[in-house]
């Protein structure tokens, strides 16, 4: 706690203080310091407007306060003391004096506190809704994480990867969270305006095919002929071609209808479509909220066809990987509420339940869970941290995908993920 600084004479310009620690000292241990060599920190600058005047130590001529000290006293010459410095009870002007020693107090809790670093402003969007696998970034947000990385985070949810991608490609978002294999299209369709991955969230993919068990679809080859329902930039139906390839069937013969987010599950429920495409941890849990049992779910993954390919990370503007001390932080800020979210996911639910009250608690806990089990928490991540990818089978999966999605030439993986901007592995090791 700062002590008052005392006054003995109201000629300022011609005062020093005196400073002694405040850490466990005793009033009698105060005193002897006081009179058996207080530290004199030095005169009180002429120069200085009288308002600078109070609460600041000179230390050998610099300006900063002195780490553990107050000031104690401010003795002045002329006051009767050994030296000419001390108070005298003298003063003729008492008003004066406790006008003078009030404004010693306050300018020296003024000039103690330190002004608030300006803080970065960053546009960041989310691929999708607000739920519980990407609830981390609420959680970072909620508690302070960004700011302590001098940054100012604005979040808002996303219309799909694809999406996501374009607005940070148009710099009205400086960070976004999105699927890479729509980053590594963007990338060969736009030479010399590439965007960067630079972090890997989702070591797994979440892609994948699902269809109902009472119906006649039982494995790949069955999807010939039938029709698939998903929004036109769902990234498991960008990749489906990838998929039609790794497990032998003529995507040709696939028809494809075009539905919303919203009503695409209620199809395949409703019998309008034979199979939906879909992240893993969305379609089966929004089927399981339409009342079809997980058991009722005929679910191919992309992984488990053999498709090596890596998920959702965070991606950068051009003009925001200029700055890597911010990209860095974000990182940062990022994994150590990640880590949180992995020992306590409530923690997470209850970050995307405040941003969105009508989510199903229970639900989203679930798909939490699974994203955290299938996509994050993989065997890589375990050894490795979270955060950076394989060099040879990312390079490899840069190839697959160009391959599915027709694209001339495959980009350079370096210009689609970087892991320069990460923090030491040792503060990205996030599993329990």
């Amino acid at each position: 706690m700062l002590q008052k600084a005392r006054l003995s004479f109201p000629r300022l310009q011609d005062c020093i203080y005196f400073s002694h620690p405040v850490s466990r000292m005793g009033n009698s241990e105060a005193a002897t310091t006081a009179n058996n060599g207080a530290k004199l920190v030095g005169k009180v600058r002429r120069d200085l407007p009288r308002d600078r005047l109070f609460g600041f130590n000179f230390r050998l001529g610099t300006d900063g306060p002195v780490p553990g000290f107050v000031a104690r006293d401010l003795r002045c010459p002329g006051s009767g003391s050994p030296g000419g410095y001390g108070a005298t009870g003298k003063e003729k002007n008492m008003t004066m004096f406790k006008r003078a020693a009030g404004l010693a107090a306050m300018m020296l809790g003024l000039a103690m506190a330190q002004p608030a670093a300006a803080q970065t402003p960053v546009k960041f969007t989310l691929d999708w809704v607000f739920q519980g696998p990407t609830s981390p970034f609420l959680v970072a947000l909620e508690k302070g994480y960004y700011k302590a990385e001098g940054l100012d985070v604005t979040m808002d949810p996303g219309q799909g990867s694809a999406g996501a991608v374009q607005r940070v490609a148009s710099g009205a978002y400086q960070i976004g969270f999105a699927d890479v294999n729509s980053l590594i299209e963007f990338n060969a369709k736009n030479p010399g305006k590439e965007i960067l991955a630079v972090f890997m969230a989702y070591d797994f993919p979440p892609f994948g095919v699902y269809a109902l068990k009472k119906g006649p679809i039982k494995s790949a080859k069955d999807l010939e002929g039938k029709k698939l329902g998903a929004p036109v930039f769902d990234a498991s139906f960008r990749l489906f071609p990838a998929f039609a390839k790794k497990t032998g069937i003529d995507k040709a013969k696939v028809e494809h209808v075009n539905l919303t987010p919203q009503l695409r599950e209620q199809s395949l429920v409703q019998g309008s479509v034979d199979f939906i495409s879909g992240h893993y941890f969305s379609s089966i849990l929004d089927l399981k909220a339409r009342g079809v049992k997980v058991e009722d779910i005929v679910a191919m993954t992309y992984s488990d066809a053999g498709m090596d390919v890596y998920g959702n990370g965070i991606i950068v503007s051009p003009e925001m990987a200029k700055d890597q001390k911010a990209v860095t932080g974000f990182i940062r800020a990022t994994v150590k509420a990640w880590k949180e979210v992995i020992a306590d996911p409530a923690l997470g639910i209850a970050a995307a339940k405040k941003r969105d009250p009508l989510i199903n608690d229970a639900l989203e806990r679930e798909r939490l869970d699974m994203s955290l089990k299938m996509n994050v928490l993989t065997p890589y991540v375990k050894a490795n941290g979270m955060g950076d990818v394989d060099p040879a089978r990312f390079a490899r999966s840069v190839k697959d995908v160009a391959e599915a999605f027709g694209l001339p030439n495959a980009p350079d993986p370096a210009k689609v993920f970087t892991n320069a901007y990460l923090p030491p592995k040792a503060d990205r090791m996030v599993a329990p």
